[in-house]
């Protein structure tokens, strides 16, 4: 029987080792007749990463303004390809792969092979520690911002829904990756990068899908709303968006951002304030209020209002 190699991408980093220790975990326990996983960990700290079992590894360091998290999958991709995969699938180090996550982009990669496929994503709350894969079924609560199909079907996203593609689970061919160029490495620190890779996904033709069946459960772990941490990044890369799409990402966070005294507009614009609040001063929305990336793009306000989290 040929066997069909699958890259498992995840852009990694030591705040999150034990939530990669856990997803690792359950990739061992993922099973899917014919198919080898071939781990790709994509390390984004200064220091070389701690050696990881069965798993091949590339290190980006941070540049100027932070993690380069595109770079990073970009280099972890590259790698994948020279293994001669037939599939790369990207996770996020917050995600846990469902029981028929590779399964069904497999089965929609066959389907579509020139797309770009999105399985959905249910966020987990901060009591809900699943040990296994039968512990996830019970879990299962897809964020309700995207379209959910039934577990055995894939669905063509509309074109003002390429702005819901989210890097935390997603996967693509050899082929389309390619066509792709990548994610554009310009980006470092937090936000944007993957809403920029659906708009080139769009503007070169592609279909974006949306794959039923291909759970992933992003494990939770404290964050501000909004993220008065990355205000900086938001700022930098959604002025880099705009100059290249002609409108800004992330609008629900900067609205925050205004409304919290912190950013103002300014020309086509935002910058921050003069002596702006530092991130332990600044009002907080109720985490509830964010629903990770809830608000993300509801039009050009359906853009995101929130990017996956940076590990």
């Amino acid at each position: 029987m040929t066997t069909t190699r699958v890259a498992v991408i995840t852009p990694a980093s030591m705040n999150r080792l034990d939530h990669l220790q856990r997803q690792r975990r359950f990739l061992d326990e993922v099973r899917t007749r014919g198919v080898e996983v071939v781990r790709v960990e994509a390390w984004l700290d200064t220091e070389p990463p701690p050696a990881a079992p069965s798993a091949l590894f590339v290190h980006v360091p941070p540049g100027r303004d932070g993690m380069r998290v595109g770079a990073a999958r970009n280099a972890a991709a590259s790698l994948a390809l020279a293994q001669e995969v037939d599939l790369l699938v990207f996770l996020d180090v917050d995600c846990l792969p469902g029981p028929r996550l590779i399964e069904r982009y497999l089965s929609a990669a066959q389907a579509h092979p020139h797309d770009l496929l999105c399985g959905p994503v249910t966020y987990l709350h901060s009591v809900q520690r699943p040990s296994t894969l039968h512990d996830l079924s019970a879990l299962t609560r897809p964020h309700p911002a995207r379209p959910l199909p039934p577990e055995e079907a894939t669905v063509a996203a509309a074109d003002d829904e390429f702005d819901l593609f989210w890097s935390l689970s997603f996967a693509v061919t050899p082929t389309t990756w390619t066509r792709l160029g990548g994610f554009d490495d310009a980006y470092e620190g937090y936000g944007a990068e993957d809403t920029d890779l659906g708009r080139r996904a769009r503007s070169l033709g592609m279909r974006l899908r949306w794959i039923g069946g291909a759970h992933a459960y992003h494990q939770w772990h404290p964050a501000g709303s909004p993220p008065w941490r990355h205000l900086d990044d938001i700022l930098r890369n959604g002025a880099l968006f705009a100059d290249r799409w002609g409108e800004w990402p992330m609008r629900g966070w900067i609205d925050s951002f205004i409304e919290g005294g912190a950013v103002e507009p300014h020309g086509t614009g935002y910058r921050r304030v003069a002596q702006s609040r530092r991130e332990d001063s600044s009002p907080m929305i109720s985490p509830a209020s964010r629903l990770a990336p809830a608000t993300r793009s509801i039009s050009a306000s359906r853009s995101a209002s929130v990017s996956p989290d940076a590990p």
